[in-house]
């Protein structure tokens, strides 16, 4: 059974846990892409507990991190920069579960994301749950995302 509860990166051993799931994350989505030049796969764990995100986690039945949603708010606005789940723990609705986290907090405002434009699982799951796609951006030189959004 998964739970969900905050994280609090900045805890001992919480960050670098989270970080391990960021990284092996981000390697699957840049196989999925065919780029490894995804910023958050390079990220140090100083620079993940200094990004001014909120967290939610996923933890297995043993409490170990499985997978992580993180967040920032601007005005009536909630944008997911992260969404993380462990490739052990793929094809259980550990992201979908993290999503509808979100979803619900954001209670009627608009909540945005961003993924791969070539990921497409990721971007099966965010239209699945009512995100629609915004635009696509090249973010370096051959580097696409699509950016979606749901709410108004």
């Amino acid at each position: 059974m998964i739970t969900i509860a905050r994280l609090d990166p900045q805890l001992p051993g919480v960050g670098e846990r989270l970080l391990g799931v960021q990284r092996a994350a981000y390697l699957v989505e840049a196989e999925l892409i065919g780029d490894d030049r995804i910023p958050t796969l390079s990220e140090t764990l100083d620079e993940l507990r200094a990004a001014r995100l909120s967290w939610t986690g996923a933890f297995d039945d043993d409490g170990v991190l499985v997978g992580a949603i993180g967040w920032s708010v601007a005005g009536d606005l909630i944008d997911v920069e992260r969404l993380v789940v462990d490739p052990a723990a793929h094809r259980q609705g550990i992201g979908r579960r993290l999503v509808q986290v979100a979803l619900d907090m954001a209670a009627g405002r608009g909540l945005t994301v961003s993924t791969g434009r070539d990921n497409a699982p990721a971007l099966a799951l965010y239209r699945s749950l009512g995100f629609r796609d915004v635009e696509d951006v090249e973010v370096v030189p051959g580097l696409w995302i699509t950016r979606l959004r749901t709410g108004s």
